[in-house]
């Protein structure tokens, strides 16, 4: 990719409301990441307090999903669905650089419940087939989901189908009488179930949630790398420290620990070095999951209160984030 030599911003597009907007936003603030609406609720632009060059729009999780695409923004929150629905060849045009935790939702086919002899894509490749057969016309599929509904219908090897295109509740679809069955998403289940719907066994296409993605398609200028690394930079401190216990160790006097082997069978690291000769106190690094085992060892060692504390942030000299999105963009 050429590299523009002006010095656009970084374009980071979130979600304008809703529970995507706040979780958004609370993913960010967690990272030490501030969104602020420059001009209030109603104004959909606005900027990242603590870091310099970077341009926030506020638009909906399609939108986004759009501008990533064409390169309009460099980041953005949206849904993995909406981005495979969206971009078929996604892994051309964006990078998905991490899960946010939140968002969740599966993109299923749901059948009536009726259809008691319907519970596999297999068994409704012959209800399509008997239906052309006898009645002379197509499956008809309820659907906002066309393009993922269309590939994952192709390799079930089912062709005998059309798609009726939805605008409103999809759920309703078969009900209302336009459709026999639906494409859709759900989160918990209970609408299709309302709807006297159900999922087909194998009928899961994708399980969705809110990621961070990158756009490879956007003018990346160096003054847009530079926040890129300052963001992704923060957004990865907090991820390790996430998963990262601190232990804190009070050595005993004229005993000798073998607190190299101890770290190692843990995997722990002392984040500021080997303690000093004379040292009294250890501070070592650690996986969550290894800490009790880690703190128990140095007890039986000799050490005296060990403590164990969760920490904010973990910054390090590599920064996995940015370096393999910026290795892509060349």
């Amino acid at each position: 990719m050429t590299m523009p030599q002006d010095d656009s911003p970084l374009v980071l597009a979130v979600p304008s409301k809703g529970r995507l907007q706040e979780n958004a936003t609370a993913f960010f603030g967690r990272a030490g990441l501030k969104l602020a609406q420059s001009g209030g609720a109603r104004d959909y632009r606005g900027k990242l307090v603590g870091v310099d060059n970077v341009e926030v729009r506020f638009l909906s999780a399609s939108e986004i999903a759009a501008q990533l695409a064409s390169g309009a923004a460099h980041l953005g929150v949206t849904g993995e669905d909406l981005i495979r629905e969206t971009l078929p060849e996604s892994a051309e045009a964006v990078e998905l650089l991490t899960p946010l935790g939140f968002g969740q939702a599966t993109v299923v086919v749901a059948v009536p419940q009726a259809w008691i002899d319907v519970r596999a894509m297999a068994d409704l490749d012959e209800v399509a087939s008997e239906m052309r057969l006898r009645q002379g016309r197509r499956l008809r599929i309820a659907t906002k989901y066309v393009n993922l509904t269309r590939r994952f219908f192709a390799e079930a090897g089912i062709v005998d189908y059309r798609i009726v295109e939805s605008l409103g509740a999809t759920e309703g679809a078969p009900a209302a009488g336009s459709a026999e069955i639906i494409v859709d998403i759900t989160t918990t289940g209970a609408t299709l179930a309302a709807n006297a719907l159900k999922i087909l066994d194998d009928g899961v296409i994708l399980r969705s949630e809110a990621n961070l993605v990158a756009s490879l398609k956007a003018p990346w200028s160096p003054t847009a790398r530079e926040a890129l690394r300052r963001v992704l930079g923060r957004i990865a401190a907090e991820e390790r420290a996430r998963t990262t216990r601190e232990i804190r160790a009070g050595l005993p006097e004229g005993e000798a620990i073998d607190l190299s082997g101890i770290a190692a069978r843990h995997g722990a690291a002392p984040p500021y070095g080997a303690p000093e000769a004379g040292a009294r106190e250890l501070i070592l690094h650690c996986q969550a999951d290894a800490a009790f085992a880690l703190s128990e060892e140095l007890a039986r060692a000799g050490a005296h209160s060990v403590t164990v504390r969760k920490v904010d942030y973990v910054f390090t000299q590599g920064n996995e984030l940015a370096e393999g999105l910026l290795a892509k963009l060349g």
